[in-house]
């Protein structure tokens, strides 16, 4: 791959990363709700499952889910079943004040959510699918391609996420009352399910 790819592929990385979704949402929802280092866990479970996506588009499978109407409906209703249940226990969550030193964040449960919000997201693996392609050599070794490719897009994943996650923590220390708390539960659960019916609703990529 050289520089001049390498850059394009780099710019295209960015502009998906910034395009707001559901990592957005929750890498924004657990910050303000728990801090930078939880929101991390759960972006580094977004992060892997952008490795497990790659995988799959290595392996051809993300032509196949493109290619059947039936795999990709079925990942997507379980994806946007998902976060509908994501929205619905955020919308219903007490409106406790967080002393973030005191607080057993639940390490294991925050990664995975991050990771099944990916994974469970057929578009991203059809997207992964479609751009990746168009940027390695097939002339050349395909292992070290992949690799700059997933250290490319976990870079500048992880890099937008944390933005997201830092605003929001920033943001989430004007929040410390019930009534506030309370409407910030109601702000992200109204996100999470809006963001698994616009996925049920959602059409297979052409």
């Amino acid at each position: 791959m050289t520089l001049a790819v390498w850059l394009g592929f780099f710019l295209a990385s960015v502009l998906i990363a910034i395009t707001p979704g559901p990592g957005a949402v929750i890498s924004m929802s657990t910050g303000m709700r728990h801090g930078y280092l939880a929101a991390l866990t759960a972006i580094l479970g977004l992060q892997v499952a952008i490795l497990l996506h790659l995988f799959i588009v290595a392996l051809g499978l993300g032509a196949l889910l493109a290619a059947s109407e039936t795999a990709f409906s079925l990942v997507k209703f379980v994806g946007a079943a998902y976060l509908v249940w994501l929205g619905i226990q955020k919308w219903r969550a007490p409106p406790t004040p967080v002393d973030e030193a005191a607080v057993d964040v639940g390490r294991k449960g925050l990664f995975l959510q991050g990771l099944l919000v990916n994974l469970t997201n057929p578009k991203a693996i059809i997207f992964v699918g479609a751009l990746v392609p168009q940027f390695v050599d097939s002339g050349q070794p395909l292992i070290p391609q992949y690799l700059l490719i997933a250290a490319t897009l976990c870079a500048t994943d992880l890099t937008v996420m944390s933005g997201y996650a830092l605003a929001a923590v920033h943001l989430g220390r004007w929040l410390h009352d019930p009534r506030s708390i309370r409407l910030q539960n109601r702000l992200f659960g109204g996100l999470f399910a809006s963001a698994g019916a616009l996925l049920a609703a959602s059409s297979r990529p052409v």
